[in-house]
């Protein structure tokens, strides 16, 4: 159970980005994965008689920012598995930044996102890390902010 709390769960939709831009027998195009990405696999229709076209991109976007609201939970942990999950956080954002500006195919803007939400995540990890070592540091010193 552990191992949850360690590896970022943004690596999810990153992977499955990967999946679809590297699939076949050579790394996708651009173009390729753009298609992919914005044909149409979901017709919802709404109370106003008219459908919601949810295409790949979009239902990947959405489980992006669900998984980052659960590593924005995560953050607020202390301890070795939280400063372990803001090292892999950190090298997923890495790994990411490279594949946008070196790879063809993930250059768009559906993995733009993906990317700027694993560097909220990191942003978020340190930022809140270092908010609660202030305050304890401050607090151990039997001074209150």
């Amino acid at each position: 159970m552990r191992i949850f709390t360690v590896f970022p769960l943004l690596l999810i939709p990153v992977a499955i980005y990967n999946i679809i831009a590297l699939s076949g027998r050579e790394f996708a195009t651009t173009d390729y994965v753009r298609t992919r990405l914005d044909e149409d696999f979901q017709a919802v229709p709404m109370a106003s008689d008219t459908l919601w076209h949810i295409t790949p991109g979009h239902a990947l976007i959405a489980l992006t920012v669900l998984l980052l609201f659960f590593e924005l939970l995560k953050s607020t942990g202390f301890g070795r598995a939280a400063i372990m999950n803001h090292a892999f956080s950190m090298v997923l954002f890495i790994v990411c930044l490279v594949e946008f500006l070196m790879l063809p195919a993930f250059a768009t803007s559906v993995f733009f996102l993906i990317m700027m939400m694993c560097l909220l995540d990191v942003m978020a990890g340190f930022i809140v890390t270092i908010a609660s070592a202030r305050r304890d540091f401050a607090v151990s010193d039997g001074f209150a902010d």
